[in-house]
Parts: C-alpha cells; structure tokens; sequence
C-alpha cells in the first residue's frame, strides 16, 4: 500500500482523515492508518509470543523427563499392565477392565442429556450471531439486490464463532482483517464487503452502479442475473421471493 498525497502549490503533502494519513490499499481501496492503535497492537502481540515462547520452554523441560521412550503407546499400555496387577487382590485383570468399561457407560449415560443441551444451545448461538448478522447487516441492506438470506447461502461458511464472537476467514482460510483497526479482526460487514468484493458474480448481486455490470435491479430480465449462475439454493430462494413468471425471464 502507499500513502495518499495531494500536491498545493508545487509541495506534496500527505492527506489526512482527521489526525490519521490516508493509505491507499493495492486493491485501490482507502483507509485511515491510526499509528498508536498500530503500536498498541504491536506491543500486545509481542507479549501474546513472550507468553506463548515462555509456555514453550516449559514443556520442553517438562518433555525431557521422557527421554529415551520412543513409544509412548507401549509405555502407556505396560503401566495399565502395572496396575492391574496391583489391583488383582481385588479382581482379575480382565474383570476389572470391564467394571471401567460400565463405569464410564454409565457417566456417559448420566451426561447425555447434558451434552445435547450444549449441543443444541451452540447451534442456537451459532443461528443467532451468523444468521442474524445478515439479517440486521447495513451493507445488505445498503449495497445488496438480493435477498439476505441468499447472501447467507453463498457467504455464510466463511463466518464462524470464536469465543462467543463471530470471526470471518477468506478463500484461503485466514481470518479477515481490519483495514481501519490494524491487528484487529473485521466487524461483520466489513468482512462481508472483502468477501463479496472477492466473488466473481458479484455484478449480479449488487445494486445497480456497484459492480461493473450494474447488478441486480430486482428480477427483470436486465438484472445482470442469468439462471445458468445460480446454485439450487438460490434457485429456491429467487422463486420464493419472486415468483415463476421473473424467473423464466431471467436469461439462461
């Protein structure tokens, strides 16, 4: 990226958005650049890789304990071995496998309902953060021709939760950055506005003027639409949302 200049009277100065240069991105793209957020999360990465560096020696002080075991799988095996033999005053070693085995059926058993309450209450979150977030998105609202629940088809296995908040990944799999907040991640429509950008239809489902193929303008056969582009999902949706008839006069 290079800095945003403007030229007055023969001298070039750089443009500023409040107190904070223009960076100009290579997708042409433009952002404020807020140095001392920079910095600040410069500083909290350094501590987060002290941290991770420091965790790391210790378990490799740790690990050396375990010198010359090349197979921890055997060595694992042969303790258990160990044990049941100190247990044989109780029961046989065959017996007594068999008692762990009811042992943890039964907590299993006894946990069930709890983990398909987890189960069911992730996948309520999970509906409620992605889903919702493209139902009450501003750039749909603002930018998009489609319905929202058609962008959600196309777009929401790029989002996902961490730590109770929604996180967006790209085509390659990295998280989606913030151009206005360095080192943070996008919020929802900011991500959502990086991956439509990056979607080779994307003059289908913008609004007229937004794409170089002026968008979709709601059904008619000038929409920038075409029936050969659409997956079975955005098939249903447009029959749903706009009838039989607007479909077939979409071209192929």
């Amino acid at each position: 990226m290079k800095l945003k200049t403007v030229t007055i009277e023969g001298k070039t100065y750089a443009e500023v958005d409040g107190d904070k240069p223009i960076y100009i991105h290579d997708d042409g793209k433009e952002a404020p650049h807020d140095a001392a957020h920079t910095v600040a999360t410069i500083s909290r990465l350094n501590g987060e890789a002290k941290t991770h560096r420091e965790a790391k020696e210790q378990l490799e002080t740790k690990l050396k304990g375990f010198d010359g075991i090349e197979d921890p799988a055997a060595a694992k095996k042969a303790l258990e071995t160990l044990k049941n033999f100190d247990d044989k005053k109780l029961v046989d070693a065959g017996e007594i496998e068999k008692v762990k085995a009811e042992a943890i059926k039964a907590i299993e058993d006894k946990y069930a309902p709890i983990v398909q309450e987890r189960d069911a209450f992730q996948t309520q979150l999970h509906n409620e953060l992605i889903g919702g977030g493209f139902a009450r998105s501003k750039y749909i609202q603002d930018n998009i021709a489609v319905p929202a629940d058609m962008i959600q088809a196309q777009f929401g296995k790029n989002f996902q939760i961490e730590n109770g908040k929604v996180v967006a990944v790209g085509a390659d799999g990295q998280k989606i950055y913030s151009r206005t907040r360095p080192g943070e991640v996008a919020d929802f429509d900011e991500a959502l506005e990086s991956l439509v950008g990056g979607y080779q239809h994307k003059d289908s489902i913008l609004k007229g003027g937004q794409g170089s193929g002026g968008g979709f303008q709601g059904g008619g056969q000038n929409s920038g639409l075409k029936r050969g582009d659409m997956t079975a999902k955005d098939k249903a949706d447009y029959l749903k949302n706009h009838g039989q008839e607007s479909y077939l006069k979409l071209p192929k």
